[in-house]
């Protein structure tokens, strides 16, 4: 008779427990990289409505000399260090927004567009892509407000093959931003400048495939029930914002008011390349970021880092921006 021993029994018993163990290791194969991010939007609510950020992406470029006009490169790599973003890159996120009002589906700027898509490796020009992820159909926006004229606010207007995005929604302008890109003269002043006179034609191009159908707007007034626009000349002839309101609740939709807020909402008086009038955004941005952190208004950000939701708070001499925390419900 064979007797087996305590001692012997736990260290079979041991072997055996690490068997599967030894076996699943040496079987189990290395995942692959997904080497992709997942469809960008995220929902809140003001008041009623249901607001869907929807990112076109980012894109990054090297750190031109004139980013900013009246400060010096090393000041503004040490604002993105400062804010532990990489020196001498400058990335600029897109995030345009839905608003389900209960009654209309509107949609504030759109992106890129397709071809940026194309062009870009997916890098950029993200929206389309990501309304359907979102599960919104480009057929049922009801209305688009535009801020302003820059390719990455209007681009996405159209498909790929130049045809209109949101062939069911009216196109809503700022009147001063339609009276100045379509003014021949102002074009031909233009003719030169390489960042004026791009726009110029790219305005055309997108609108002209449109139809021109549009309906121009003026500052103060409510666009859609419960959507104002909001006057913040500077960046452009006709630069407008949108405060979206349901209630009590209220969001200021603020376009390109600044750009990366690491370095335009910590300086205020820096002057960025692409405003066309630097001193008057410096003005509006000033203005409009007191009057944000006096009411505690919430503030959504074109530039932001996605989903570019928060709050501004004064900080020295210029703001900070405290993001809105994450919620997994509506």
């Amino acid at each position: 008779m064979i007797q087996l021993t305590r001692r012997a029994a736990l260290a079979g018993a041991s072997a055996t427990a690490l068997t599967p163990v030894a076996m699943t290791s040496s079987a189990r194969a290395a995942a692959p990289a997904v080497g992709k991010q997942a469809p960008g939007y995220y929902r809140y609510k003001v008041g009623t409505f249901e607001v869907t950020v929807i990112t076109d992406g980012a894109r990054s470029f090297p750190l031109p000399d004139t980013m900013v006009r009246n400060a010096k490169k090393d000041e503004v790599n040490a604002a993105l260090e400062k804010s532990f973003l990489p020196k001498d890159t400058m990335t600029i996120p897109f995030n345009p927004v839905v608003v389900n009002t209960g009654s209309k589906l509107v949609l504030i700027d759109t992106g890129n567009g397709p071809g940026a898509y194309e062009q870009s490796k997916g890098a950029v020009g993200q929206v389309h892509t990501n309304l359907a992820a979102a599960g919104i159909d480009r057929s049922a926006i009801d209305a688009v407000i535009i801020s302003h004229f820059h390719g990455d606010h209007i681009n996405g207007l159209l498909t790929a093959d130049s045809k209109p995005a949101f062939p069911n929604a009216e196109v809503l302008v700022p009147a001063a931003e339609w009276k100045y890109w379509s003014d021949d003269g102002e074009m031909s002043k233009a003719a030169g400048n390489q960042l004026l006179d791009g726009n110029f034609k790219n305005v055309r191009r997108v609108f002209g495939a449109l139809g021109n159908k549009v309906t121009q707007y003026e500052p103060g007034k409510e666009l859609i029930s419960g959507i104002t626009s909001y006057a913040s000349y500077g960046h452009t002839p006709g630069h407008t914002s949108h405060i979206v309101s349901s209630g009590s609740a209220k969001v200021m939709v603020q376009a390109d008011v600044t750009n990366r807020p690491e370095l335009f909402a910590a300086n205020p008086g820096w002057h960025f390349m692409f405003d066309m009038d630097g001193a008057m955004a410096e003005d509006t941005r000033r203005k409009l970021y007191d009057m944000l952190a006096a009411e505690k208004m919430m503030i959504q950000g074109f530039h932001y880092a996605f989903p570019a939701a928060g709050y501004i708070e004064k900080a020295g001499n210029g703001y900070r921006v405290v993001p809105v925390a994450w919620s997994p419900m509506l």
